[in-house]
């Protein structure tokens, strides 16, 4: 029985990204990033519990996988084509390019399965990460429309996250092996701060919280190489 406890919450991640795509679908862009972060907290512990109980299996690598396309691919690519259609650029084609995050992250997904590099570290941006960005910009949209409403940023949003997730760039995994401070330092640090900032700026803090992943896991893995 307890073998099937980590494929549900896999399957729970699956359902609640099924559910934000609805939200998404129709608008209501705020309550799906709710269910990304819901999404995420069951991707966390489907590998926590598997772990715990030992009982890591193929079929729920590949699940996970699948569950991580809709919740971190298609989920994030259909807030991408709700911001378009509400850009300053009038097309009836432009929203579709919202889609292209979905393509990158499968892609990125299909080269985690595959990637042996990657069982203790990320090489490119992670799927949930580059998922919680997105899902901030109607947070942020609030204050600042004709910014998040720029067409040409959004574009170009779209082709920066679409490299970070199939770049070479190596980012720390938040996972813990154990809770050692000397261990760990980096995520400890990176957490402490990102709390912080949510603190202060809520969902707005996502993008700020973005670039200081991205930034100490350059800071920390240039360290280890030295």
């Amino acid at each position: 029985m307890k073998r099937h406890i980590p494929n549900a919450i896999t399957c729970a991640n699956l359902f609640s990204g099924c559910i934000g795509i609805v939200y998404a679908f129709n608008g209501a862009l705020e309550t799906a990033a709710y269910f990304v972060l819901l999404s995420g907290i069951f991707d966390f512990f489907d590998g926590f519990v598997a772990r715990l109980l030992n009982v890591k299996s193929d079929i729920g690598k590949e699940l996970d996988s699948l569950a991580d396309v809709v919740s971190f691919g298609f989920l994030p690519g259909m807030v991408m084509f709700q911001l378009l259609s509400q850009s300053d650029f009038s097309s009836p084609y432009l929203p579709y390019f919202g889609f292209i995050i979905t393509v990158f992250s499968a892609l990125r997904l299909a080269k985690f399965n595959i990637d042996t590099r990657q069982t203790e570290d990320f090489i490119g941006l992670n799927t949930p990460m580059n998922t919680l960005f997105i899902v901030s910009l109607p947070f942020i949209q609030k204050d600042y429309p004709s910014l998040i409403g720029s067409a040409p940023l959004l574009i170009a949003l779209i082709v920066l996250l679409s490299w970070l997730l199939i770049s070479e760039i190596r980012i720390f995994s938040l996972k813990f092996n154990s809770t050692s401070w000397a261990k760990n330092k980096i995520k400890y640090i990176f957490l402490i701060l990102s709390v912080f900032l949510v603190a202060i700026l809520k969902f707005a803090a996502v993008p700020l919280i973005l670039i200081l992943y991205i930034s100490l896991s350059l800071i920390h893995f240039r360290q280890i190489k030295e």
